[in-house]
């Protein structure tokens, strides 16, 4: 059984698919993981919507303030495979009361595009927004506080070509396992039809 057959099969709920990545190793986890294209995610995403509900500390574990998490990431951009590989980058802010995180993007494309940097936050309250994912990963909003030691300066994103990647955009996340989470972006309100599959080292 793969990854594949079970996002494959209508009959096969987002629970199973849990289960199955969760009985893997974390380099078994990301060739299942990394593999996926864009039908796929698109079908996980809408399989995940009947997960449990993700929360902040998926992303971060019990790391503490500005400590780097790494989740690797694959999306779905009109690009060659090697250049929708990603990092998405977490820590927890120096002082907060636990209700979003700092992040960046890392990957071959930002030293072209840049960091991409933006907020966590739960979607808790919203409504539109709950029914996306239960965190919204905000490139609306850039960190204000210091973040992990190591990460680049960070920028606005509407800095150079960040502003056609990431202003103004909003990605809305969904569990798929204990390590792996699905996002769906979305630009000014509009769904994109893009996502991204990240799995917690």
């Amino acid at each position: 059984m793969s990854l594949h057959e079970l996002i494959d099969d209508e009959r096969t709920d987002i629970a199973a698919i849990g289960a199955f990545l969760d009985g893997l190793d974390g380099d078994a986890r990301w060739r299942e993981v990394g593999a996926l294209g864009r039908a796929r995610q698109r079908a996980l995403y809408e399989k995940a919507a009947h997960a449990a509900p993700l929360d902040l500390a998926h992303f971060v574990g019990d790391a503490p303030a500005r400590a780097e998490v790494v989740h690797e990431g694959v999306n779905t951009l009109p690009l060659p495979r090697p250049l929708r590989r990603f990092q998405k980058r977490f820590c927890r802010p120096e002082r907060d009361a636990g209700d979003r995180l700092f992040g960046y993007n890392e990957g071959p494309t930002r030293k072209v595009v840049g960091p991409g940097f933006f907020v966590a936050v739960p979607c808790a309250g919203r409504p539109a927004w709950t029914a996306r994912g239960a965190v919204v990963v905000d490139y609306f909003q850039t960190p204000d506080g210091p973040v992990a030691d190591g990460w680049p300066r960070v920028v606005d994103n509407r800095w150079r070509l960040q502003r056609f990647v990431y202003f103004e955009t909003r990605d809305f996340m969904r569990r798929v396992s204990r390590h792996v989470s699905i996002g769906a972006a979305f630009k000014r309100e509009r769904p994109l039809d893009h996502y991204f599959v990240l799995a917690r080292r």
